[in-house]
């Protein structure tokens, strides 16, 4: 094996948002079960470490193409994190002010990231769920003139996925099988603008979509209320709150509602929130992947997939952030902060070095 060589990107970037998009396809090799070939698109090699760093640009760059968003004008908009974190990114880089609200029970590192990056960050109660942040975004949006991002409704959301994520996957698997792709959903974009062009250019796909087993919203049949411009009356009556942050908010968005009715996706396969932990945790350990709880749960929905798969089939999950957003979640519970028995043992093992009181 010779050693490894880089040769540098073949160009120069002028801002931070350039470098969003083009993330690799990755081969799972040891989780995998022998008979398929099992892939991850590793949405944490985005510059703010998430697949909401598409969305986040393509809503401020299309707002600015149409005159929507004028120059210095704030942006408002609610999030359960990531997209949160990817319009903190560009605002600061496009030199908008953001306020962003949101629900109180998700990880404190999402909210300090958004500060972080020069955002204002309003919280909300956590019985109102996602739909009283999303209200509460609307209501400040309408009291002070802000531009409202409206990431659950505006069409530039799915656009971005069919122009870019869906673009990649295709030219990433030119000349090769693509079996299946799994995904799950928070707004909807991914699925649905990776649907219109998987169904176009590579229809022997399957698109398997994933939502909480406690929050079946898409599985329940019911369909949600909306208001006139597409936006939820109320919140879904199968919500339940689930540990699948970013995933499945009370409510179908209307970005997924294409996706429904348009024959988006062939199978949808619930998921438990231990389960995506528990698939996190492994792809860590296993794979040196680090990915949050929503691509332990894609993941978990892949692997089940892969079992059942014929011979030789391609699979491709997707993997939506990185596992460092949620340090202070049930996910890293059982990582310990001083060290375990067996480090102790370890470290006594020889004599210098040691710590005191261990």
């Amino acid at each position: 094996m010779s050693p490894r060589t880089t040769r540098g990107q073949g160009r120069l970037y002028d801002s931070v948002v350039d470098t969003i998009g083009n993330t690799p396809c990755i081969r799972v090799n040891n989780l995998a079960p022998e008979h398929v070939e099992l892939y991850v698109k590793a949405e944490f090699f985005n510059p703010a470490a998430s697949v909401k760093d598409r969305l986040a640009i393509s809503i401020i760059e299309e707002a600015e193409r149409r005159g929507d968003l004028r120059p210095g004008q704030t942006v408002v908009e609610a999030t359960s994190g990531n997209t949160g974190i990817g319009l903190a990114m560009v605002c600061a880089a496009k030199g908008y002010p953001l306020v962003l609200t949101m629900a109180e029970s998700f990880s404190v590192e999402r909210r300090k990231l958004m500060r972080f990056l020069g955002a204002k960050v309003v919280l909300t109660p956590r019985e109102l769920k996602g739909f009283g942040m999303y209200q509460k975004a609307v209501e400040l949006a309408e009291a002070n003139g802000w531009f409202l991002a409206h990431q659950f409704e505006t069409p530039d959301n799915a656009t971005i996925h069919e122009n870019t994520t869906g673009a990649e996957i295709i030219a990433d698997f030119a000349g090769k099988r693509l079996d299946y792709f799994v995904t799950g959903y928070g707004t909807g974009g991914t699925v649905t603008g990776v649907a219109r062009v998987l169904r176009k250019a590579r229809p022997e796909t399957k698109i398997i979509l994933s939502e909480p087993a406690n929050a079946q919203l898409v599985g329940s049949g019911i369909k949600q209320q909306r208001g006139s411009d597409g936006a939820p009356a109320v919140g879904h009556s199968a919500f339940e709150p689930h540990p699948i942050q970013g995933w499945t908010p009370d409510f179908i968005p209307l970005v997924l509602q294409e996706a429904i009715d348009n024959g988006g996706y062939d199978e949808l396969v619930p998921v438990s929130g231990p389960a995506g932990m528990e698939w996190s945790r492994k792809l860590a350990a296993r794979e040196g992947i680090l990915t949050g709880v929503s691509g332990g749960a894609s993941f978990a929905v892949a692997m089940q997939v892969a079992e059942k798969a014929p011979q030789g089939s391609v699979i491709l999950a997707m993997l939506p952030d990185t596992g460092e957003r949620y340090l202070s979640t049930p996910l890293f519970e059982n990582v310990e902060e001083v060290m375990t028995e067996e480090e102790i043992a370890l470290m006594k093992s020889t004599p210098g070095y040691q710590m005191a009181g261990a």
